[in-house]
Parts: C-alpha cells; sequence; structure tokens
C-alpha cells in the first residue's frame, strides 16, 4: 500500500515499507550481504536501488524535476522540472501572474475602504444608539484595523500549511458575513465586536498580499506590483469616506455596511473562480501526491519537506514575528511604520469633524476633504514606480548584487515630508485657513506614507 506524500513527514520509510522490499528479494532468491543491510531502513540505498525493476527506476529518473534522494534509500524529492517549468508560478503567462497580483490587490482595497468608508457617518451612529462618548466615536472606526493585528497571527501560518488560495476564499467569505452583521447590528457593543471580527476576517491579504507577489513577480519587477498592491491600503481609506459621505447622507450608515457587503460578494465570487494557488510548496505537494500514486512502491517527498507536525509548523509561525523583533533593524521599521499607519488613522478619524466644525462643511461635502490625501497618494506611488525598480537596479549593478537596503532611499524621502504634510496640515487647519492649504499638507502626507510603507516590504525572495 502507497504511503500518501505529505510535506509534515516526520520519519523515514516505514519498517513496512522495508519488509516488503525484503520479501521480494527473497522471492527473487537474491542473497544480500549484510554490509549492504542498514540497521535504521533494513537496507542501505545501493541495495534497496539494485531491488528495484529497473525499467521503474530509469522511469522515475527519467521524470523531469526528480532526483534521488542523498540520504534515504528508494526516496525521490520532488522539485520544478527546471527553471522555466510553466507550473512554476513565477513563469506563468504575464496576464495571470499580473491578474493575480490585481486579484489580490483589490482585495486590499476593499479592506480598507471598509475601515473609513462610514467615518462620516459616525455622527449618525452616535446618534442612533446614544452613546456621547468622543473617544468611542474615533474607536469604532479605527477597531477594525486593531482586527489586523490579530488576523494575520492566524491566516499567516494557514497560508504555509495549506496554501494561500484557501486562506484567500475563507477570508472572502468571513469578510462578508461580519459586514452583513454590521449592518444588521442591534446594539453599539454588538457593531463594535462585529467591526472588530470583520478587520482581522479581512486583514488574510494585507499578511500574504505580499507573498503572493513573490510567488509570481520577479525580483526586478517587484517595485511596480508592490506600488498596485499598496494602492489598497493607502487609497482605501481615502475613498471610502469620499464615497461614504454622500451614501451616508442619503442612505444612512446601515447602508455603507450593505455596500461594503455586496462588493465584497462579487469580488468574492470573481476570486472563485480567477484565482490559483501559487504557493510553490504546497504546488509540489500536490505533484507530490500524484507521483506516489503512481509509483506506490518507492516514497517520494518535496523540495518543501519539513519534519515539523501541523501543530508544531503554526506554533512556530505564530511566534516568529516575536523572535524576529529581536533584530533590530526589523524592530526599528516596524516601530516607524506602526507611527505612520497610527497617524493615517488619527487622521482619518478626525479630518471629516475638523472640516465640518471649521470650514462648515456637510455630512456628504466633508467626505471630499479626504481627497488631498488620496491625491497625494497617487503621486506617491507614481514617483515610486518610475524610480524605485531602476534605483534598485543601478545600485544592486554597482555593488555586485541586489540587497532589501536597496529599496530604502525612497522611505529616506517620505520620512523627510511626513512631519512637513502634518504640520501644515493641523496649523492652517486651527488657524482656518484657506480650507485648500490643509489639504495640501495632507496631500504631502499622503505621498510621504506611500513611500514610507512600501520600500521596507517589497524584497521577499531572490
Amino acid at each position: 500500500m502507497s504511503r500518501p506524500a505529505d510535506t509534515m513527514v516526520t520519519s523515514p520509510p516505514s519498517s513496512n515499507t522495508s519488509t516488503s522490499v525484503l520479501e521480494k528479494d527473497e522471492e527473487a532468491n537474491i542473497d544480500i550481504p549484510p554490509s549492504r543491510l542498514s540497521a535504521n531502513n533494513g537496507l542501505t540505498k545501493e541495495a534497496s536501488n539494485a531491488l528495484q525493476p529497473s525499467n521503474t527506476r530509469t522511469n522515475i529518473l527519467a521524470v523531469s524535476g526528480l532526483t534521488e534522494h542523498p540520504e534515504l534509500p528508494n526516496t525521490y524529492v520532488v522539485g520544478w522540472e527546471s527553471d522555466d517549468d510553466p507550473t512554476r508560478p513565477l513563469n506563468w503567462p504575464g496576464w495571470r501572474r499580473w491578474g493575480t497580483v490585481l486579484m489580490v490587490s483589490c482585495i486590499t482595497f476593499i479592506t480598507p475602504v471598509s475601515s473609513t468608508m462610514f467615518a462620516s457617518g459616525v455622527p449618525l451612529l452616535m446618534s442612533e444608539f446614544g452613546v456621547q462618548d468622543r473617544v468611542l466615536s474615533a474607536f469604532v472606526v479605527s477597531i477594525f484595523v486593531l482586527g489586523f493585528v490579530f488576523g494575520p497571527i492566524i491566516f499567516s501560518p494557514l497560508s504555509e500549511l495549506h496554501g494561500r488560495l484557501p486562506v484567500y476564499h475563507a477570508s472572502n467569505i468571513l469578510f462578508l458575513i461580519f459586514n452583513v452583521a454590521c449592518a444588521v447590528a442591534p446594539n453599539f457593543g454588538a457593531l463594535m465586536v462585529f467591526r472588530f471580527l470583520a478587520g482581522a476576517a479581512g486583514s488574510a491579504a494585507l499578511a500574504i498580499g505580499g507573498g503572493t507577489i513573490a510567488d509570481v513577480i520577479p525580483i526586478h519587477h517587484r517595485g511596480k506590483a508592490m506600488v498596485l498592491f499598496s494602492m489598497g491600503p493607502i487609497l482605501g481609506p481615502v475613498i471610502g469616506p469620499v464615497a461614504g459621505g454622500y451614501a451616508t447622507q442619503a442612505l444612512g450608515w446601515r447602508w455603507i455596511f450593505w455596500i461594503i457587503s455586496i462588493t465584497s460578494g462579487v469580488v468574492a465570487t470573481v476570486c472563485l473562480v480567477i484565482m490559483r494557488e501559487t504557493f510553490a510548496p504546497k504546488l509540489l505537494k500536490q505533484r507530490t501526491v500524484k507521483l506516489q500514486k503512481q509509483y506506490g512502491h518507492v516514497n517520494f517527498r518535496s523540495l518543501y519537506w519539513s519534519p515539523l507536525t501541523e501543530r508544531q509548523f503554526m506554533v512556530r509561525s505564530m511566534t516568529r514575528p516575536l523572535h524576529m523583533l529581536v533584530n533590530p533593524i526589523v524592530l526599528a521599521l516596524s516601530f516607524y511604520l506602526a507611527i505612520g499607519y497610527g497617524y493615517l488613522y488619527l487622521f482619518f478619524t478626525t479630518l471629516s469633524k475638523v472640516f465640518q466644525d471649521q470650514y462648515g462643511f456637510s455630512i456628504g461635502s466633508s467626505g471630499l476633504s479626504f481627497l488631498g490625501c488620496g491625491i497625494g497618494s497617487i503621486m506617491g506611488a507614481g514617483v515610486y514606480a518610475i524610480w524605485a525598480d531602476q534605483v534598485h537596479g543601478y545600485l544592486s549593478k554597482k555593488h555586485g548584487g541586489g540587497r532589501p537596503e536597496y529599496r530604502l532611499p525612497a522611505l529616506i524621502v517620505g520620512a523627510l515630508f511626513m512631519p512637513v504634510g502634518l504640520f501644515i496640515y493641523g496649523w492652517t487647519a486651527e488657524k482656518q485657513v484657506h480650507y485648500v492649504v490643509p489639504m495640501i499638507g495632507s496631500g504631502i502626507f499622503g505621498f510621504a506614507l506611500v513611500n514610507i510603507f512600501v520600500s521596507p516590504s517589497i524584497d521577499f525572495s531572490k
């Protein structure tokens, strides 16, 4: 009976396999010297190979991508057929690779949109539920982002264990369910809980989207792909209030969640039809299982085989971020990105109120105040897309090889512009200078934030 191939195999070929081979040897009346016996496996590699029918062993080795295991007898390692293997995601046709990036970017766009789309309707929500606390009025928007902290802890290990595609589908479905729950929330507490769960469910693409891009896009084109991917987290919170302001004024705050649910349902359906698995270990595992069924009397092991059990793998993956934070570079970058993202949502939770109180904007028109940040973000993405890959290529050629640090010049630019934009926005809004000026400040802030977010997050693999 064949043993299914699995990435979590923890032992060499079983004793049953060795026994069956010995039985075949006895039937063939072949004498094997004691020197060719192995204490652990019954047979040495040479003896095991000698017992295989020559045509079968030849046929197996003739299959592209298979190599003999250097230590375990009767075992073959399953890899890609070649560097140009068409089943390898990096070698997919361009339309499929960039289509995958586009779908992941759509998911990462919808999630941040829903985080702020009803920001303009918070006063109506607070009035309906009879809540007067101003802190809670900001928290009901930002609690969605708190889900981003916990979702990746679960989704990232699951994507490495079972592949990226099932995680995307599960995330899309859960995100849809929790947004429907927000639309029918009976009280303020329930809304807060469902907002948190929606944020956690929608964080999968933010957590593993960069890995998907590394799966399908070569490193020298990854800058453009990351710009497209980063437009979701940057532009999503900007476009949300612009659309949500007038929708809230015309339909009420609950309809914001119905609109989000309908949109996410459409995207989830398209993903079910179009998206394909991109995670190399999962694809090679599937190939390993297929070969194991075809050649049941030998053992196959994926190139990415791991001796860890599923439980050990989950524990290691969930604790890995804490171990990485010990590295001072990772800690510094994470801390700085956290500050930038905190500024972004503090900015979004107060922008509508600032323009309503300081400049007399209506609920609908206050959403337009987010356009400054959106335009600045688009400009920042355009600049990054044009020169980031060029700078990386120049430095790689100059120093004889690429390094992740060659993406950081854009972060330096963003770090200089971010405080400038915040200062212009805050000072001019307080002094009630013409409303265009604080919008310009928010645009500078958006320009800086794109370069800050994208630069440290781009080089996942060579």
